[in-house]
């Protein structure tokens, strides 16, 4: 068995990305470049802490916006399940699909979870806020939901 890639850390250059996002056609890293992106990973579609987190980013998005961030949800629902979600709640930020793997891979968030007992594979909640350069500026691993969506706005101001 191989090791797991580690995971990126605070000063690395972000792993390049290019996925179908939600509403059609894709959303690469590279067509960020000389913007402040905060990408998020959340394990479901529709589950919820990850419908609070998605409303808590879309409900600041204009104050993302006005700090010069683009915010961007990853998980491995399909597109179609994106747009249920957005439309459902209401959500304003990019939902991209990464039905492979291979992004939360890429960033370390394909991890071992325990759950009543049980372990199975799945995306660990995580944010990553990307500086204008493509450098990872600041990483929230673990992420409990509440306030996180102000963090992480406070972290983009500052950048």
């Amino acid at each position: 068995m191989t090791e797991p890639a580690r995971a990126p850390a605070e000063g690395d250059t972000a792993p390049q990305f290019e996925l179908p996002r939600d509403g059609g056609g894709t959303l690469s890293l590279s067509a960020l470049k000389g913007k402040k992106v905060v990408l998020y990973f959340y394990p479901r579609d529709d589950t919820p802490g990850c419908t609070k987190e998605a409303i808590a980013f879309s409900e600041d998005l204009d104050r993302f916006e006005a700090a010069g961030a683009v915010v961007v949800g990853v998980s491995r629902d399909t597109v179609a399940k994106h747009d249920k979600f957005r439309d459902k709640h209401g959500l304003k930020v990019a939902l991209l699909a990464d039905e492979d793997g291979a992004v939360c891979e890429a960033y370390g968030v394909w991890v071992e979870k325990n759950m009543y007992g049980k372990t199975s594979m799945g995306i660990e909640r995580a944010t990553f806020l990307i500086d204008p350069a493509g450098k990872i500026a600041r990483v929230w691993r673990k992420v409990k939901v509440p306030g996180h969506a102000e963090a992480v706005l406070q972290a983009a101001r500052t950048l």
